[in-house]
């Protein structure tokens, strides 16, 4: 297993965004205002991520905590491993459980499962996908991305 990043779960991406960005002068190394993602360099290259709260929810089945924000999660450490499905199946037999079973992310990129540590913190593994198995707008994403650098 490797560190990846920490991610944190926004309600207003858009707030946060400028707030990262403009604000603290982070380095944008993925997305913009306006998106559902974005990196920042904090000296590991897309170290600091912001995702939308929502559709962390729903990827995790556990919509209809927005009322509440003490239930809602407000971060996620994500691991990225060699190979999902051989992880998923060893830290299940070491007795994890799992609140999703690993499963493709066309939007993301990767293939994901996701836990909660012992404290209740939510754990991302996840593999990359091949690149054909993008969506198209993750594609177009990456294309519009690269030729804005």
């Amino acid at each position: 297993m490797k560190f990846s990043n920490i991610r944190l779960l926004v309600n207003d991406f858009d707030k946060c965004f400028t707030f990262y960005n403009d604000i603290l002068g982070l380095e944008c190394t993925w997305g913009k205002s306006g998106d559902n993602f974005a990196s920042f360099n904090i000296g590991i290259p897309s170290g600091l991520n912001l995702f939308k709260a929502e559709l962390m929810d729903i990827a995790i089945q556990n919509t209809g905590t927005r009322e509440n924000e003490f239930v809602q999660d407000k971060m996620a450490i994500i691991v990225q491993v060699d190979n999902l499905n051989e992880t998923y199946n060893s830290l299940q037999s070491k007795g994890v459980n799992f609140l999703t079973e690993p499963k493709d992310m066309t939007a993301w990129g990767i293939r994901v499962a996701h836990f909660r540590d012992p404290e209740s913190n939510l754990i991302e593994l996840y593999s990359e996908l091949p690149k054909e198995k993008w969506d198209e707008d993750l594609i177009e994403d990456e294309k519009n991305f690269q030729k804005d650098k």
